[in-house]
């Protein structure tokens, strides 16, 4: 395994927050207007769109991936090999604390390149189908997930992760019996979620205030993923299943009692009449019209996303020199990445510009 994939929590130059938030402070003021996003969506074609991003920070991406060709494709790659570098940039000036707290939420890109790998290699997918998909954006670098999606099966991509002794490969490894009988994948996510939610609490148990807005921000995702959990169930009509083997706990605003009492409603509108005294309610309550259109729990997960962003943008809104402004940006720049990636694919199929307008994220 690469040197890089060692630890999620190795230790970091030891510079204070000053430091490191006058960097993400400037790294921020670059970020797109939405004037810009606006010009942006008017370009007539993949071609503009380039030219238009060749004046940006962008450029050294684009121009390393055009060479493949001009293509939506090239542009998209370039936009993800951006974020990655920008956060590896993070990382990399962040102090020992705040080194540990970032790489903690950023964690959940781990869990996210590992359902990738593990569906793909479910669903019979090539290393290259498989490998568009991964953001190598938290412990492991583009290499190590390269040489999981050439593993021929589950299995074996189960003991690379136990040879190279990721830590993901313990609950997983627990899981694989009941996944090889059944071919259920949720035994195997479900394990990664579980492990994931108690750890990443685990690591944030410390005192001050930098540990209690990471714990915001942990906390907002794993109630996040307990109600995408609840709008599932009840898609699926699974009301014979107990809820609470499904249950993540750390979360802000959801409880497990909250969690069963939810799955066990009969339709939306009930769950979010009981969510209306939550931060979720609201946000929720919003696209609930869509969801009755669309009858997709995509736009509930689309929602939830978007609470979570907004939490994350809100922990730099606090203390000056505290990771709440390091946690802010780098939400921030995934969320620009985000609505960029939305745009060229939109120019790309011609969708019309109203469209990719309500597609956007803006927080």
């Amino acid at each position: 395994m690469s040197e890089q994939t060692v630890s999620l929590y190795a230790k970091r130059p030891g510079k204070d927050y000053g430091y490191c938030n006058a960097r993400a402070r400037g790294m921020r003021s670059r970020l797109f207007t939405r004037a810009f996003l606006d010009d942006l969506m008017e370009a007539q074609d993949v071609k503009r769109v380039i030219q238009m991003l060749q004046d940006t920070e962008y450029s050294v991406d684009i121009d390393a991936e055009i060479i493949h060709g001009k293509t939506f494709r090239s542009i998209d790659e370039a936009l993800k090999r951006n974020m990655v570098r920008t956060f590896q940039k993070v990382i990399g000036f962040s102090n020992d604390q705040a080194g540990l707290l970032l790489t903690t939420l950023l964690g959940r890109w781990d869990l996210f390149n590992l359902k990738t790998i593990i569906r793909g290699k479910h669903m019979e997918l090539s290393p290259d189908e498989i490998a568009v998909s991964l953001m190598p954006l938290a412990s492991f670098k583009e290499v190590d997930l390269n040489v999981l999606t050439r593993e021929p099966d589950v299995r074996a991509v189960i003991d690379t992760l136990a040879t190279w002794g990721v830590e993901y490969a313990a609950p997983l490894r627990d899981a694989v019996v009941e996944y090889i009988k059944t071919q259920d994948l949720s035994f195997l996510e479900l394990s990664l979620d579980r492990y994931y939610a108690v750890s990443a609490a685990n690591r944030l148990r410390g005192r001050g205030q930098n540990y209690q807005v990471a714990r915001r921000v942990l906390g907002a995702q794993t109630d996040s993923t307990n109600l995408l959990t609840v709008f599932r169930l009840l898609k699926a009509d699974m009301h014979d299943i107990d809820p609470s083997r499904f249950f993540l706990s750390g979360g802000l605003d959801i409880d497990e009692a909250q969690f069963s009492a939810l799955a066990a409603m009969s339709d939306v509108d009930e769950v979010l009449d009981r969510l209306k005294s939550t931060p979720y309610g609201k946000p929720l309550e919003e696209v609930v019209l869509t969801y009755i259109e669309e009858g997709s729990i995509s736009v509930f997960e689309r929602a939830l996303e978007e609470f979570v962003t907004r939490r994350a943008f809100a922990a730099g809104r606090g203390d000056p020199l505290g990771v709440g402004i390091l946690i802010g940006y780098l939400w921030a720049k995934q969320n620009e990445v985000t609505n960029l990636r939305i745009i060229v694919k939109g120019i790309s199929v011609g969708m019309p510009v109203e469209r990719m307008r309500k597609e956007l994220i803006v927080v």
